[in-house]
């Protein structure tokens, strides 16, 4: 089979699975069947019936059968998934917990479990139990000490008003405009996820262009922003009406410019410039100075890119812990050159011989 941009395939996921390549994507999310195991309907205190998730696809015979349906699905994205991929997996209380062995026993790499708070749970109409008001992903590398996998912790970082992400995201459930409806007006599919959540899922783990696959795709939430934010999707979905849905839906996706799709960088990822680099390159020349932030302490640069300050010498990091008394000093940001607006971090002088080599 040939699998374009945008590739939805209707069947089985263990069949579907079967027939995808080795190491051929990027990413993986996933949320499967919850199996539930609900013994009757659930009524509100009124009487009226719960539309809850009683349809044929979350029902299994035991728990061990969910069990051996569970492995044989993650076994095949493992295969299916690149060395320096990962795989995201949601669920709720009734089955993350069982996933999460298999996640493991499997050879993957648990990286995170991230909690999705959600801002607008149902309530507990019984009042015999707390609200569930949260459900849990996890974030696993294909493997522990394998290829470096993809983080854009800078982007995340950026969307959180630059401050680190944390594993607990607040976030509304799917309602209103964003909710897919049938024909008749009514809830398409009793589990969509919010695109927000997958928006920052993709944003996170994945790189333009990459492609990200979905095993249970449903009325297509993962194709939905996997198409807005530039990357390619393979989604499999065996309900014959969701998959009819989620054609629908991401037809009508107007994916965002090249250009926009550029996110903060790690410096991580950036090429490696040692301060020798800066004299070579001429932006300091041996005998220019160097300055703290306040401009007290004043270090001289030498033509193999080491520092002398007083009776010290080494490299920039090693110099600035020394005249700091500390452990460790990050010398790109700590020492300085002057310019005609005053001091500025040898950090700038760094990033013009990236640029350059860019």
């Amino acid at each position: 089979m040939k699998f374009g941009p945008e590739t939805i395939i209707e069947g089985d996921c263990l069949e579907a699975l079967a027939g995808l390549p080795d190491k051929s994507v990027d990413l993986v999310f996933a949320d499967p069947p919850y199996n539930l195991q609900l013994g009757g309907d659930l009524l509100r205190p009124d009487n009226s019936k719960v539309d809850a998730v009683d349809d044929h696809w979350d029902q299994f015979a035991s728990f061990e059968a969910y069990d051996s349906f569970t492995r044989a699905w993650l076994k095949e994205c493992r295969r299916v998934l690149k060395d320096d991929g990962t795989i995201w997996v949601i669920g709720s209380y009734h089955n993350i917990f069982r996933v999460g062995v298999a996640v493991q026993d499997l050879g993957f790499w648990i990286l995170n479990d991230v909690i999705w708070r959600k801002s607008n749970p149902m309530p507990n109409f019984k009042g015999t139990r707390f609200t569930n008001a949260h459900e849990t992903l996890i974030w696993a590398a294909k493997s522990r000490g394998g290829k470096r996998y993809t983080f854009n912790y800078d982007a995340m970082k950026m969307a959180n008003d630059e401050l680190q992400m944390r594993s607990d995201w607040t976030l509304p459930l799917c309602t209103g405009e964003e909710r897919i409806k049938t024909a008749e007006g009514l809830k398409a599919h009793p589990t969509q996820k919010p695109e927000a959540l997958l928006h920052r899922v993709i944003l996170a783990a994945s790189k333009p262009g990459d492609v990200v696959l979905d095993p249970f795709f449903g009325v297509g939430t993962t194709g939905a922003a996997a198409k807005r934010l530039g990357r390619h999707f393979i989604g499999i979905e065996r309900e014959a009406d969701y998959a009819a849905l989620a054609r629908q839906r991401i037809a009508a996706v107007i994916p965002a410019a090249p250009g926009e799709l550029d996110v903060m960088g790690s410096k991580r990822a950036e090429p490696r410039i040692p301060f020798g680099q800066i004299v070579e390159a001429g932006l300091l020349r041996p005998g220019d100075k160097l300055y703290c932030p306040k401009g007290e302490r004043v270090a001289r640069v030498r033509a193999d890119g080491s520092l002398v300050l007083g009776e010290l010498s080494g490299s920039i990091h090693k110099v600035g812990a020394m005249a700091q008394a500390a452990p460790a000093c990050n010398g790109w940001t700590y020492w300085h050159f002057r310019t005609d607006r005053g001091l500025a971090p040898i950090d700038e002088l760094r990033a013009k011989v990236r640029a350059g080599l860019g």
